[in-house]
């Protein structure tokens, strides 16, 4: 074999095993490259499910009087959700507070008694969306306890030196007790109009009356404080409950979490057990 045969032979020997590297250094780093990018996936994904920003600040609710319980424990649960978020209550009857909210008050979330008086505030575009019916309330008669007048009905009240008390006209309470003694064929001249139920209520409970048409969930947390006697006329007066967020909310986000939970099923146990309807 000449010296120029030998010379190509291991020439052609070196360029194979040359390729052969290349070839080998080169699925190296497909498969590292690979890798690189399934963890990069990975921690994008990661990154897709974090929990959302956390919440703070002060939520800022304005709330119908007869939500007072049952949302005072509401905003203790969203605050220890929440870590550095409080829960402001403006609780009051639904008419003042939607004069309120459509005046410039400043708050974030808004839940009345009535669809009514959460109109006073969408027909002035202060809402951010649709309003949602969350609960209902049914009307019940409270007395002084042992109902020592004996009442056992809506006509009951219209009994001689009966001092009965009713919620003004305006607030949802009032216009739902003047829709069953309307709808009763009922005439009665109550020793007052209230601004709100509880106002109402606590008339009985200070017995400067001896009965007041109250909602349900009003005589529940009373307690032993007055007695409650059910009519049922009250089924043609039941009121639904809107709540909402409203446009110009300080806190937004936080507003959103606070009526999440209220409608959530947490939430609506809590309203249940306070003696609210299904919506």
């Amino acid at each position: 074999m000449t010296r120029s045969v030998r010379r190509t032979r291991r020439m052609l020997r070196l360029a194979g095993a040359g390729a052969a590297a290349a070839l080998a250094l080169s699925a190296c780093s497909s498969s590292s490259g690979s890798t690189d990018s399934s963890n990069s996936s990975d921690s994008s994904a990661s990154s897709g499910t974090s929990t959302s920003p956390k919440l703070s600040g002060t939520v800022t609710v304005f709330a119908a009087a007869s939500l007072k319980e049952s949302f005072t424990a509401l905003g203790k649960e969203f605050e220890k959700q929440h870590p550095g978020t409080q829960v402001s209550f403006n609780f009051g009857g639904s008419d003042t507070l939607a004069a309120n909210i459509t005046g410039g008050a400043p708050a974030d979330v808004f839940a009345a008694a009535s669809p009514k008086t959460m109109a006073v505030v969408t027909d002035q575009k202060d809402t951010a969306g649709t309003p949602v019916t969350f609960v209902r309330n049914q009307l019940e008669i409270a007395t002084v306890p042992g109902n020592p007048h004996k009442v056992a009905s809506l006509k009951d009240l219209t009994k001689a030196g009966l001092k009965v008390v009713l919620c003004d006209r305006t607030v949802p309470c009032g216009a739902a007790a003047h829709k069953a003694l309307d709808a009763s064929g009922l005439k009665l001249t109550p020793v007052s109009y209230e601004q709100d139920v509880k106002g109402a209520l606590t008339k009985v409970e200070l017995k400067e009356a001896d009965a007041a048409v109250v909602y349900k969930t009003d005589v529940r947390a009373a307690g032993d404080k007055v007695e409650g006697v059910e009519f049922p006329e009250s089924a043609r007066a039941v009121n639904d409950y809107p709540i909402a967020l409203l446009k110009n909310a300080p806190n937004t986000e936080a507003a959103k979490a606070f009526v999440a939970l209220v409608r959530s099923a947490e939430g609506q146990k809590v309203l249940s057990e306070a003696g609210f309807l299904k919506p």
